[in-house]
């Protein structure tokens, strides 16, 4: 898996797609939070879940499937009106790229089982033909030693650089297109 830490910023460069003026930060904040909530599955290893199992790690909480139920509860529960300067499907589409951004970056590390895109139609893991992204390791006190600066070395170069590029092109792209975009 990637960092938290990174897949948060993964959102926020998402962020920049659907950025209007006057939207409220907790829109900006929520999408994060969606970005890292599928790692909650990680709980299911207390239990006796094994990873491989529908509801292990990678599993259920990483498909596309829950990606769109979550963008849902959150657009139903939080934002029963549009936020000034975005309506509710855009608001639904951009809670669900960055929930569905944890499993493509999850895909992208170079350990663990793969990640079930499919579940719950198809439990089998994938992962994506190139993996430059180092796995984290799971647990707080693992990721704060070599290995966990190893990673977040990986995370710069593959989730920060590409996330800051992608906000820098659309602030590029608004800004050279005026006001009306």
């Amino acid at each position: 898996m990637a960092s938290a830490f990174s897949h948060a910023v993964a959102a926020l460069g998402i962020a920049a797609c659907f950025y209007r003026p006057g939207t409220p930060k907790r829109v900006w904040v929520m999408g994060a939070f969606c970005s890292v909530i599928p790692d909650l599955d990680v709980i299911g290893f207390r239990f006796g879940i094994h990873y491989g199992d529908f509801w292990g790690h990678r599993g259920f909480t990483h498909s596309l499937l829950f990606a769109a139920l979550l963008a849902s509860a959150v657009v139903l529960t939080g934002f029963r009106q549009a936020a000034p300067g975005l309506g509710r499907l855009p608001m639904w589409v951009y809670f669900f790229l960055a929930t569905a951004s944890h499993g493509l970056l999850d895909a992208m590390t170079d350990g663990g089982l793969g990640v079930a895109f499919l579940a719950p139609f198809d439990n089998h893991r994938y992962f994506l033909p190139w993996t430059p992204i180092r796995v984290s390791p799971i647990g707080v006190a693992r990721f704060f030693t070599n290995r966990g600066l190893d990673v977040l070395q990986s995370e710069l170069l593959w989730i920060w650089l590409p996330a800051a590029l992608l906000a820098l092109s659309v602030w590029l792209m608004r800004r050279r297109a005026g006001p009306s975009m």
